[in-house]
């Protein structure tokens, strides 16, 4: 089961990306932000609306030093077909990683036994391969970019600034707290 501030299940899957059938691990990335992104099936309703937020966020998102990548219990050839017939699809250009045996699914805690489906889980996973942020709703339930994002930020500066701590709502640029006895009832 993933829990906050320990590693991250590490996996080695297929995933389509950019064209191509490629492995892909977890420790590919080490030294970089990552963000697991669980999504139940494609060829789907809500799926592609956010597959589709995160393609046109993508660049943000790499920008920060983060790497996006998505999965479901779908094969590499469902991806590559919906990528192929999808015009939201068409704008992913990160790896969409194949799960159809769910244990990648099972290791992060979102599988769906007796569906066989993925529940809508988000992971922000630090450069160490730490987990830092997780979110997990049910398939009916979309989720922001904005506010992964927003997570995103709040957690690389907490690693940046390990005094210092994100309120509600933090964005970059806003104030931060720092813990202590001072701030006991005052905020």
């Amino acid at each position: 089961m993933v829990t906050i501030n320990h590693p991250a299940p590490e996996f080695s899957l297929e995933a389509y990306h950019e064209g191509n059938t490629v492995k892909i691990g977890l420790s590919d990335y080490k030294g970089k932000w990552v963000v697991l992104f669980f999504y139940p099936a494609d060829f789907t309703f809500v799926c592609p609306t956010e597959l589709g937020e995160l393609a046109d966020n993508y660049e943000a998102f790499k920008e920060v030093n983060t790497e996006v990548m998505v999965a479901s219990t779908d094969t590499v050839f469902c991806h590559k077909a919906w990528h192929d017939t999808s015009d939201t699809i068409k704008r992913i250009k990160f790896p969409m990683l194949a799960d159809p045996t769910g244990k990648l699914s099972r290791d992060y805690g979102v599988m769906i036994e007796e569906a066989g489906l993925a529940l809508r889980g988000t992971f922000i996973i630090d450069p160490d391969g730490v987990v830092k942020s997780y979110e997990v709703n049910d398939t009916s339930i979309g989720r922001s970019t904005a506010e992964l994002f927003r997570k995103l930020q709040a957690a690389q500066f907490v690693r940046e600034h390990g005094s210092e701590v994100c309120p509600a709502s933090w964005k970059p640029g806003e104030r931060t707290l720092k813990p202590g006895l001072d701030l006991v009832g005052k905020i």
